[in-house]
């Protein structure tokens, strides 16, 4: 998993509060269980004007020119910003996967569905928390001008702006450690591994019949 510390990226504003897992990632293409390849069928529902399939030649189809992440000041967006309950619906893992595959490497918003929220500290999303009316400012900030961009200080728990504001926002312990160094579930077992040899060893030799 990528290390995250302090991030500048720019910005894109989805002014719609409850988008659920289904607008994230519709269900047809949650036949893959590999965390790449996602990104082309982000809001595929809304961001394409035709009726999305696996398979498809994303090139090939006709998009939706009304939609955010197609017009072209949003283009290479890596900060997404959001209204209250985003990632609401079923429980799929594939919904962080997919923003994450495009290319986003921040959710902002005012709450997040819990399981959607856990599962994007899993693959090294950041979701980040902050009060409706700061979301106001920034979605002003974010159409009033082209290429805006926030930096995202982990260390430091806070989202700066370019005229210097800066807004805290919360971050679980163990989350922030795991985000900072890069560790995700499999990292973490793996700072074991020693020990996970050493036990394996011990029940080698005292329970050999396992082993025959």
């Amino acid at each position: 998993m990528e290390k995250f510390n302090t991030f500048n990226g720019l910005v894109a504003p989805m002014d719609r509060a409850n988008v659920d897992t289904d607008a994230i990632i519709p269900k047809q293409f949650l036949k893959s269980i590999k965390r790449s390849g996602f990104g082309q069928n982000l809001f595929d529902e809304w961001r394409y004007l035709d009726h999305g399939e696996p398979g498809m030649d994303a090139s090939q189809r006709q998009t939706n020119p009304e939609f955010v992440l197609n017009k072209p000041r949003y283009q290479g967006a890596e900060i997404l910003l959001a209204r209250a309950n985003f990632g609401c619906g079923s429980s799929r893992e594939h919904a962080p996967w997919s923003l994450q595959d495009y290319g986003f490497r921040v959710i902002i918003a005012p709450s997040f569905a819990d399981i959607f929220f856990n599962n994007c500290f899993k693959i090294g999303l950041l979701p980040i928390i902050l009060e409706e009316k700061i979301l106001d400012q920034l979605f002003e900030a974010v159409k009033a001008t082209d290429g805006y961009c926030l930096t995202v200080d982990l260390e430091a728990q806070s989202v700066n702006t370019p005229d210097e504001i800066s807004f805290g926002f919360e971050v679980d312990t163990f989350r922030k450690h795991c985000l900072v160094n890069g560790l995700d579930e499999i990292g973490l077992t793996l700072q074991k591994a020693d020990k996970i040899k050493q036990f394996e060893q011990q029940r080698r030799e005292q329970q050999p019949w396992l082993y025959a």
